[in-house]
């Protein structure tokens, strides 16, 4: 069986273990589109790895700072995969990418503060500024020529500007920057004295169309005030194992997000477990990643090519992520009701546009999460392009 066939999707299991708006807490019948978690079992390697160590029956205190070994493949695979030369000793390993983003505010934002976060992105950036109680200064992402505008970023830049939040590549947009864009942000870092919380979470999903680089690449000089943030649910689908890593490369920032994470005291840390899966991720199953991506690339093709003959919608092509981001404006209805009403009445479900989960600029779009068989694509694009035709017809 290969890899990521149909036949390798088991919905029994899924209905009982997806969580978070997939298989396990929509109705029966639906098919969710939703939540960006992959249906594909996770690479056997992976399996292997968790269940030798478990074998062996102790599930003993791991180093507060995580297993040196792990945070040596990490600081390996980042130089292979990414071109980041990052020490091992300025790589934390931590429970999940969120839980990262949340330390890097509390360690280095305060009330009063101000953070610049762009507009469409992924909502944990501004919750964790705000639980840290910063003031968020939202930056709309207008796209110029393929290319976020970045020509008046600097008028958001005030004396209070703390941080500022990069996603890359960008969920929902799909898109990766160019490496001049990325050298115009470590300028202005520099420049102001303000912190970037850089999310590389979706650095592994590149389509062959494109490439992604990132600013940890342009060196340690012009990334001193740099807090990158990695894990391994997009890329490897360990979600529930909640693997991640903070880096940096200035030894006092470092200094203080292990202050921050509370690992010292061990409130805060990670699993032996999540580690030992992280490790086989990295050392062995890049070959795993890499047709997944594959995957993924057939299945954005095929998506766009569906939604190229659907009424009422447009998609632009993204280069990285497995999720689409859709403009269903012309429906003419708001993204929360038209996902109420094709998921009543043509179960399947998927995540609206606006100011819960993406920000205010995401307005009038959807995201379709593309991690499933193509037999499931299919039926939950027909579903989707049934419900449009639907509403096309009642405005005529």
């Amino acid at each position: 069986m290969k890899l990521f066939s149909n036949e390798s999707v088991n919905l029994s299991v899924l209905k009982e273990r997806a969580y978070n708006m997939r298989w396990a807490e929509v109705p029966e019948g639906v098919i969710p589109l939703t939540a960006a978690d992959s249906d594909f079992p996770i690479a056997p390697e992976i399996i292997e790895a968790i269940c030798d160590y478990a074998k062996t029956g102790y599930f003993s205190y791991t180093p507060k700072l995580g297993f040196p070994e792990f945070r040596r493949s990490i600081s390996n695979a980042l130089k292979l995969r990414k071109n980041e030369d990052v020490p091992e000793n300025l790589i934390l390993p931590i429970d999940s990418a969120a839980r990262a983003m949340s330390i890097i505010a509390k360690a280095f934002l305060e009330p009063g503060d101000e953070a610049i976060v762009f507009d469409p992105v992924d909502f944990l950036f501004k919750t964790s500024m705000e639980a840290a109680g910063a003031k968020i200064v939202l930056f709309p992402m207008k796209i110029k020529d393929g290319r976020i505008d970045f020509s008046d970023l600097e008028k958001y830049i005030t004396p209070k500007t703390k941080m500022l939040g990069l996603c890359n590549p960008h969920n929902p947009l799909g898109m990766v920057y160019p490496l001049e864009d990325l050298e115009y942000l470590a300028e202005l870092s520099n420049k102001y004295g303000f912190y970037i919380m850089n999310d590389e979470i979706w650095s592994d999903i590149v389509y062959s169309d494109a490439k992604f680089n990132s600013i940890v690449s342009l060196g340690a000089e012009k990334n001193q005030r740099t807090l990158s943030v990695y894990g391994f649910s997009k890329s490897f689908g360990i979600a529930g194992l909640r693997s991640g890593c903070i880096y940096c490369q200035n030894p006092a920032l470092f200094e203080k997000i292990v202050e921050a994470s509370e690992v010292l005291s061990t409130i805060g840390g990670i699993s032996s477990l999540s580690q030992v899966a992280g490790m086989a991720c990295l050392d062995k199953c890049y070959y795993w990643v890499d047709e997944f991506t594959a995957q993924m690339q057939r299945n954005r093709d095929y998506a766009l090519e569906r939604i190229g003959k659907m009424p009422l919608i447009t998609c632009r092509k993204p280069a990285a992520t497995f999720v689409l981001f859709p403009d269903v404006s012309a429906t003419g209805m708001e993204p929360e009701k038209l996902t109420e009403f094709l998921l009543e009445k043509h179960k399947v479900a998927i995540v609206p546009g606006g100011e819960s989960f993406f920000g205010p600029g995401s307005a009038g779009h959807i995201r379709i999460c593309l991690a499933t068989s193509h037999a499931i694509l299919k039926e939950g694009l027909d579903r989707i392009e049934r419900g449009l035709h639907e509403i096309a017809e009642s405005k005529r």
